[in-house]
Formats: C-alpha cells, sequence, structure tokens
C-alpha cells in the first residue's frame, strides 16, 4: 500500500494516478487497464479513465492499493 499525495490539486484522473504511482508503465497501459475492469476506486470497478480520484479515496489494482491523500 503507498500514499499519493495531492499536493494542493483538487483530484488527479485515474489514467495519470495509474502511471505517475508506477502500477503501469504508460498511460496507454493504464487506459487499456481500465477499460478490461482491472482497477477500482473504493473497492469498485471503475471504466472511466479520467475518473476525478479526490482525497480520501484509495485505488486497487492487481493487488496493490494507493491512497489518495
Amino acid at each position: 500500500m503507498q500514499d499519493f499525495a495531492l499536493e494542493g490539486r483538487e483530484y488527479i484522473q485515474l489514467n495519470d494516478l495509474l502511471k505517475i504511482t508506477g502500477l503501469c508503465n504508460s498511460g496507454g497501459q493504464a487506459k487499456q487497464l481500465i477499460d478490461q475492469g482491472l482497477v477500482k476506486v473504493d473497492g469498485v470497478v471503475e471504466t472511466r479513465k479520467r475518473c476525478k480520484v479526490r482525497s480520501g479515496q484509495w485505488v486497487e489494482f492487481s493487488g496493490e492499493q494507493v491512497n489518495v491523500i
């Protein structure tokens, strides 16, 4: 499990979060994984690539979890 700080931003797009945290290798790969229904936000499968992830939410992919703070 890792934390990701928004650093003053209101939100981060889901595909960007996956790329920045290293859960996937590229933005293109992130989009594919989201399309395939392999990514969860707050325990629910999320298929919107640009889903706005805000402080207090968590993202799960391939057994890894990122808490957005």
